[in-house]
């Protein structure tokens, strides 16, 4: 039996909901691997992690790339530890009309938010099926409004997401007999990042009346998630402001 240090895997451990599940899962004694495109933005989130009193590695990956992932997966399972819990959480939210919507972003946005989602859940779950005493783990997709429905100038970014649930439903349905625990999380709201507070700023301004998604309160149902016996497991999760109209 593997005796190190379990992992949290955090695919898109950006500045705002990536970076707090990656710090709320350290916190709780797992060894974070935060993953992005670019290894160097990873820098002052791990920095925090430390400093906090958590073990924390950064990878710079293009998730989209199969070899980059195959070669991330091994790297953590060889050198760091069994991954516990993979939370998905990569970004395409990319508006834009249908009519001015080109081939290759629409592309490029499913590549992004399923694609990718695909390549780093088969790696993680071939491993946490075939661990010593039975399957365990727990694999976390992060999950939005375009989930659910498709908006107007958004048909790229809803078409992706909808095939996020349908990819976690079936990985679900697939490895949850086999001990995985799979959920999707529904996050249905604005959320406290730098992004919103430049580009909307009346938006950012409801923060003050819990209007706004607070990244480290997503983190907690995460964790919550990783958390749950396998008696009552939650399959979708839906989290949105109290005066959120859904």
């Amino acid at each position: 039996m593997d005796t190190r240090q379990p992992v949290a895997l955090v695919v898109g451990a950006g500045d705002a909901t990536g970076g707090a599940i990656a710090k709320r899962f350290a916190r709780g004694g797992l060894v974070a691997c935060a993953v992005r495109r670019s290894a160097e933005k990873l820098e002052p989130l791990l920095a925090e992690i430390r400093a906090a009193g958590g073990v924390a590695h950064g990878f710079g990956t293009d998730a989209r790339k199969e070899e980059e992932v195959v070669a991330l997966v091994e790297r953590i399972e060889r050198e760091i530890g069994p991954i516990a819990v993979m939370a998905f959480n990569i970004g395409a939210n990319v508006p834009s009309s249908i009519l001015d919507e080109t081939a290759r972003k629409y592309f490029k946005v499913w590549e992004m938010a399923c694609f990718s989602a695909f390549l780093c859940a088969r790696e993680v779950a071939r491993r946490m099926v075939a661990r010593e005493g039975g399957g365990r783990g727990t694999l976390l997709f992060t999950g939005a409004t375009a989930s659910m429905r498709g908006g107007a100038n958004f048909a790229a970014f809803a078409g992706a997401k909808h095939a996020l649930r349908a990819l976690a439903q079936s990985c679900a349905r697939e490895l949850g007999p086999r001990g995985i625990h799979v959920a999707h999380v529904v996050v249905d709201g604005g959320i406290d990042t730098a992004f919103i507070r430049e580009n909307f700023p009346e938006r950012y301004a409801l923060r003050e009346h819990d209007g706004i998604l607070n990244p480290d309160h997503i983190a907690e149902n995460y964790w919550m998630l990783h958390q749950q016996p396998r008696d009552a497991w939650t399959h979708e999760l839906d989290l949105r402001p109290w005066m959120e109209k859904f």
